[in-house]
């Protein structure tokens, strides 16, 4: 009990955590004193920033003048070839470029993938085709039939002298054996572990991972987005059923921007092999015509919640629809507040959870979040057509964001990731199309639906939503 008082008043005054966060541990260690402790050491703890305090961190000068000039006009008005959505949504593009560095660039092109096969079958022949380097960063890597054909292209094309790097978190890919990367290594290429465990196999560092999803080959086609690698994505596991996620390939100077991200990502995670500029990773485009993006990163070595606050100004952009595909719905206040008030003005809100959970007490949180929606007219569906891990936003048919992040608290404040936001009619019509035809393989869920519920399934929701502040 000693302990527990005194880990409450170091959550409360040193910890600086939010009122809400704070409070959900303090009971957790009031109802589970012993495990209580514990959790907080596992769960809890506030993120060591020296860790990532790398002295090779990487800069780009070029991209900190592209952004200086930009903002200069932006609040001028003489940004130049801005389409009519990026002028309308400029407060957003200009709030993203002061806060994460991120430029305004074009896509010359933009495929969406929403089927695992499909988007592993084009990344693989994109990789065949590789002439100079090939950059890859995972969240969960597995050593199944995907990972290993993955890894048995990579190292060939190492062997025929093309520099292949590849970030992965080391939690998300705790299952990997030490040996894994042995070959690709050997060949010439490189495999990084984000944040490493300190002994061999134990990482007690549950929170603060590297969540984020991307590839650059040769600087010129990229790929951000949901899908990890592993056999479930592509839907060989049973227990999961058809997955179903989103992804962008993307060509243009757009890609440029992902490849800065994977930049200052690895060298944080690699001070023995640093990157340094080269023309070969960022070449030359010529500007074309395309889809208005920008690459947007959030994560707890900032104070600002970069890409949530993206999510809250798009929201309150809208005047005609707002389309929400998330497999954890655990927001804060300020996006509750944010759905409720767009819902209530007359906005088309749709939300669409899966129907099966892969996390029952996460599960069961968000089915209390959208309970207490639908009493305000949000219309929410759950997708029955195998596990939906989609992460998308999309507002008025004009604009959207998918990505890494969920719209949940974790990867608000706790968790690196990364997300595409894009602004373009035609770009942002093919995803609503998508979330349209994901709809027809949906139930909704209404004021009858959660009426219904008996009441242990509404304790249980309850009590998920109490702790939710720390899932």
């Amino acid at each position: 009990m000693i302990l527990n008082v005194v880990l409450a008043f170091f959550i409360l005054f040193y910890e600086r955590k939010s009122a809400s966060s704070a409070w959900a541990w303090i009971l957790i260690l009031f109802f589970i004193p012993v495990a209580g402790f514990i959790l907080y050491l596992l769960f809890g703890k506030r993120f060591n920033q020296k860790r990532l305090q790398r002295p090779a961190a990487y800069e780009n000068s070029d991209f900190t003048e592209m952004v200086d000039h930009q903002l200069t006009q932006l609040k001028t008005d003489n940004l130049r070839n801005l389409s009519p959505v990026a002028k309308e949504m400029k407060d957003i593009i200009q709030m993203n470029m002061v806060r994460t560095g991120a430029p305004l660039s074009t896509a010359s092109d933009v495929v969406i993938y929403n089927d695992g096969a499909r988007k592993f079958e084009a990344l693989f022949e994109d990789i065949r085709q590789a002439q100079d380097h090939i950059h890859l960063q995972y969240f969960i890597v597995k050593n199944d039939d995907l990972g290993n054909r993955l890894l048995a292209l990579l190292t060939e094309k190492a062997r025929q002298g093309v520099k292949v790097l590849f970030l992965y978190d080391d939690l998300g890919s705790r299952n990997l054996p030490k040996k894994f990367f042995d070959e690709l290594n050997e060949a010439g290429g490189r495999a990084t572990a984000f944040l490493p465990a300190i002994l061999a196999g134990i990482n007690p560092r549950l929170n603060h991972r590297n969540h984020r999803k991307l590839v650059v080959v040769d600087g010129v086609i990229g790929y951000i987005g949901g899908f990890n690698i592993g056999d479930e994505y592509v839907g060989k596991k049973i227990e999961f059923g058809y997955w179903r996620d989103t992804h962008l390939r993307v060509e243009g100077e757009i890609v440029h921007s992902l490849q800065n991200r994977f930049f200052i990502d690895w060298n944080q995670a690699d001070d023995k092999y640093p990157m340094k500029y080269g023309e070969n990773y960022f070449p030359k485009m010529e500007s074309k015509e395309g889809p208005a993006m920008q690459i947007v990163e959030s994560g707890p070595l900032v104070s600002h919640e970069d890409i949530k606050n993206g999510f809250l100004k798009m929201i309150y952009h809208a005047r005609k629809s707002v389309y929400l595909q998330t497999p954890y719905f655990i927001p804060d206040k300020s996006i509750m507040d944010a759905l409720k008030t767009a819902a209530l003005s007359g906005v088309d809100v749709q939300i669409m959870v899966p129907h099966e959970a892969d996390h029952i007490f996460v599960h069961s949180a968000t089915l209390s979040f959208v309970r207490e929606l639908v009493q305000d007219g949000v219309r929410v569906f759950k997708y029955k057509n195998g596990f939906l891990h989609a992460k998308t936003l999309i507002v008025d048919e004009k604009a959207y964001t998918v990505g890494s992040a969920n719209m949940d608290i974790r990867s608000f404040a706790l968790n690196f990731e990364l997300n595409a936001f894009v602004y373009d009619v035609d770009a942002t019509l093919e995803m609503t199309n998508v979330f349209f035809q994901d709809k027809k393989l949906s139930v909704e869920m209404t004021k009858e639906t959660f009426k219904n519920q008996s009441l242990l399934e509404r304790a249980k929701q309850d009590i998920a939503k109490l702790v939710s502040p720390i899932l």
